[in-house]
């Protein structure tokens, strides 16, 4: 792939467990108003008790909403969850799922991931599935089969056909919350290593049109740099998100 890809860059902010309901509402206000003249498409991933404001707030916006997660039965006695059409009833069109969050402190299995991935894709919300690797399977060089098995266990038996609005967040641990990053060609080489399983996997149509994120300590001062990769399609953000010039200096970074 060469910077001339027609993959139009993601710019997704996950906001985590952070922010009111009037804070998420300023924020996702303030978002809207000063990336108004981007190309990239812009999403932003509020706590499930905002949704519903921040969805009424982005109304007709250019900004995107999307969950932080959700539970891959679509009702039932399952206290404390949330389901894809739930989520496609508020606004949602996003959905992360497999976060390394939710993998380290919530017991999320591949198996998990691929089942909400499903739920996600039946309810016409695009998945954006995290994958990536800890520190020390980075020092013992495992980066790229940790992070393309993870993608292949969250894929396996679901068809090609219906995983047009995937979108893959390849997300190092060790980069996430740390100050680390991963340099501009490092990053680059485990996307390029991604795109080419894809295409191996699913075929050169599917590996050329399906857009890789990167995520991962991602801030204003470095993001031009890693946007500017030709396999890096846009970026998961995590803390720099929650904060508005740092983010729209993000989005003004996507090519």
């Amino acid at each position: 792939m060469t910077k001339t890809s027609t993959r139009r860059q993601v710019i997704a902010g996950n906001w985590k467990l952070h922010n009111t309901l009037a804070q998420s509402t300023e924020l996702a206000r303030t978002l809207h108003e000063r990336t108004l003249k981007t190309t990239a498409e812009v999403v932003v991933a509020p706590v499930f008790t905002a949704l519903t404001t921040v969805a009424d707030t982005l109304r007709g916006s250019h900004v995107a909403l999307s969950a932080q997660d959700v539970y891959f039965q679509d009702k039932g006695a399952f206290t404390g969850q949330v389901s894809a059409p739930l989520l496609a009833d508020v606004g949602c069109t996003y959905c992360i799922v497999g976060h390394s969050e939710r993998r380290q402190f919530f017991g999320e299995t591949d198996e998990t991931v691929r089942k909400k991935v499903r739920a996600l894709l039946a309810a016409g919300i695009a998945p954006i599935l995290c994958i990536g690797e800890s520190l020390e399977q980075r020092d013992q060089g495992a980066t790229v089969g940790v992070s393309v098995g993870q993608l292949a266990a969250g894929l396996a038996g679901i068809e090609t056909s219906a995983l047009a609005k995937l979108v893959i967040a390849y997300e190092p641990v060790w980069a996430i919350g740390t100050g680390k990053t991963a340099t501009p060609d490092d990053a680059q080489s485990v996307h390029a290593a991604i795109r080419a399983y894809l295409k191996y996997e699913r075929g050169d149509a599917f590996a050329a049109s399906t857009r890789v994120l990167y995520g991962g300590s991602v801030k204003a001062d470095n993001a031009k740099e890693l946007l500017g990769q030709p396999d890096i399609d846009g970026a998961l953000v995590g803390g720099a998100s929650l904060v508005a010039d740092q983010f729209v200096a993000i989005v003004a970074a996507a090519r």
